[in-house]
């Protein structure tokens, strides 16, 4: 019995973030908690490709609007755990190709007069981000989540650095 405990312990945690999705939709007002649910089976799980981002007359459209309600509720999380300063954020573009990767970019918006950071890059090809179970996504999730908040700590700790270092000695 011990031996089960310790490897339950060593597990990492992660999320539902299939749960925490769904919450971030409801919460936004964007949806439903019904549709929401039922957006996020119908988008997440399934067979490749994904056929609802290839049907509609603007699949531009609705890829971005997947990839932003993806990757938003992410960031949030992220910027919470790190507690970003009040003027900071986070902000998502998006490059969508339906032939190819379609890019995804967070940069760190630190407030005024400060430049620009690209926290990451990520490309995928929307159609084909379809998972076998929940586990699957959760730990896409996770990993996402888990390199953002170190792209954001990294940033923080430059800005400080730089900061200080370009204060004048008194």
């Amino acid at each position: 019995m011990p031996k089960k405990l310790t490897a339950v312990r060593k597990r990492p945690r992660i999320r539902n973030w299939i749960a925490y999705l769904c919450e971030a939709l409801v919460t936004s007002g964007a949806m439903p908690t019904w549709e929401a649910a039922t957006y996020l089976t119908e988008n997440l799980f399934g067979e490749k490709p994904n056929p609802r981002l290839l049907t509609p007359s603007n699949p531009h459209e609705v890829t971005a609007q997947l990839l932003h309600r993806l990757y938003q509720p992410i960031v949030e999380a992220a910027s919470r755990h790190v507690m970003l300063p009040s003027a900071s954020v986070v902000h998502i573009f998006t490059d969508i190709s339906l032939t190819g990767n379609s890019a995804v970019l967070l940069v760190l918006f630190p407030g005024h007069h400060k430049p620009q950071k690209l926290l990451i890059l990520d490309a995928a090809k929307a159609w084909d981000l379809v998972f076998p179970d929940a586990e699957s996504f959760n730990a896409w999730a996770e990993e996402r989540y888990r390199q953002l908040v170190n792209a954001l700590r990294s940033a923080l700790v430059n800005d400080d650095v730089e900061n200080n270092l370009l204060k004048p000695a008194v």
